[in-house]
């Protein structure tokens, strides 16, 4: 289970006041966008706004439908705690859907991003529905490959295993065999059990730690996201869950790069971040041909900021005259 300190110069007054405020000004729930045609990969749209006095870049993460990663490296030169009042904060906010079937459920890990595409409504146009999610840690990864949503539980009982409950004692904390529901359950109020044993989507009681790896293998979103989850994702619904830390996409024949730090198992196999991205853009050209920047290619890689940066020639002539 996650821990959290704040620096002394956040005091437990203004957090609670932080945390109301953005409970009051929080946006609609979950963001719902149009599903695009199958030959259009990127959506939704970035935007900057100002903070207010009292926000932390997690109140805007929440409010905003992003987690703590993606957030901060958007703003790495601002104060994670402490902003402060007009600040301007980029919120990371399109994204190239990743290389999977456009149904269910699919999970990005590295991206630590769970999209879902619901059947389109009679007589409506399809939409996808985004979420940032928490996932495991490198030494409680979460499984990749392809399952369902085996069950459904409200107010769910949290039972950890023995290697759950053997780390917790070695740092001195005592977890029971059986946690209840309530507001101290790790498991808030909804959870989805996947088809993969031992494995679910479910909400916390700790939402500032969405977005980051800290989980013992399960996927946890704020506690509003789950509720929605729940009651709108059937029992049987597949989930795919993968690992692309590099995604590519077009968009009216120009080429996107997308790059989030990559899982840190997979670069201690010395699959470089470079090697993934070469590999995923040849992928890409095989379908459709079009001159590329290797600036623009290195660039992302380095940068690794998670939104979409054109790489293609004439894409990269459009941002540049906007």
């Amino acid at each position: 289970m996650m821990s959290c300190s704040l620096p002394y110069r956040r005091t437990a007054l203004g957090l609670a006041l932080g945390l109301f405020a953005g409970l009051v000004a929080r946006a609609p729930l979950a963001e719902t966008l149009p599903l695009p045609p199958n030959d259009v990969d990127l959506v939704g749209q970035a935007r900057v706004i100002k903070a207010l006095y009292e926000d932390t870049l997690l109140d805007i993460a929440r409010r905003s439908h992003l987690g703590h990663d993606e957030i901060v490296i958007a703003n790495p030169a601002v104060d994670k705690w402490l902003p402060g009042a007009g600040t301007p904060i980029t919120l990371p906010t399109r994204y190239i859907l990743p290389d999977a079937e456009r149904t269910g459920l699919v999970l990005n890990v590295p991206e630590m991003r769970l999209y879902y595409f619901p059947a389109a409504k009679h007589g409506e146009a399809r939409i996808i529905k985004t979420y940032p999610v928490s996932v495991g840690r490198m030494d409680w990864s979460t499984p990749m490959g392809k399952a369902k949503v085996a069950s459904k539980v409200k107010d769910p009982a949290w039972r950890p295993p023995k290697s759950i409950r053997a780390e917790a004692a070695a740092r001195g904390e005592i977890i029971p065999e059986v946690v209840p529901p309530g507001p101290r359950n790790p498991l808030g109020q909804y959870a989805l059990r996947l088809s993969v044993p031992g494995y679910l989507i479910h909400g916390t009681d700790k939402p500032w730690g969405i977005g980051m790896r800290v989980t013992h293998g399960c996927l946890r979103l704020y506690p509003e996201d789950s509720e929605i989850i729940f009651h709108e994702v059937a029992v049987g619904t597949p989930v795919q869950i993968v690992n692309q830390p590099v995604k590519v996409g077009w968009v009216e024949g120009m080429l996107y790069m997308e790059v989030h730090p990559p899982l840190e198992e997979d670069l201690a196999r010395k699959n470089t971040l470079m090697n993934i991205a070469l590999d995923v853009l040849d992928k890409a050209l095989t379908k459709r041909r079009t001159p590329v920047s290797g600036r623009a290619i290195s660039e992302a890689v380095q940068q690794q900021s998670g939104m979409p940066v054109p790489i293609s020639r004439n894409a990269i002539l459009e941002a540049n005259a906007r």
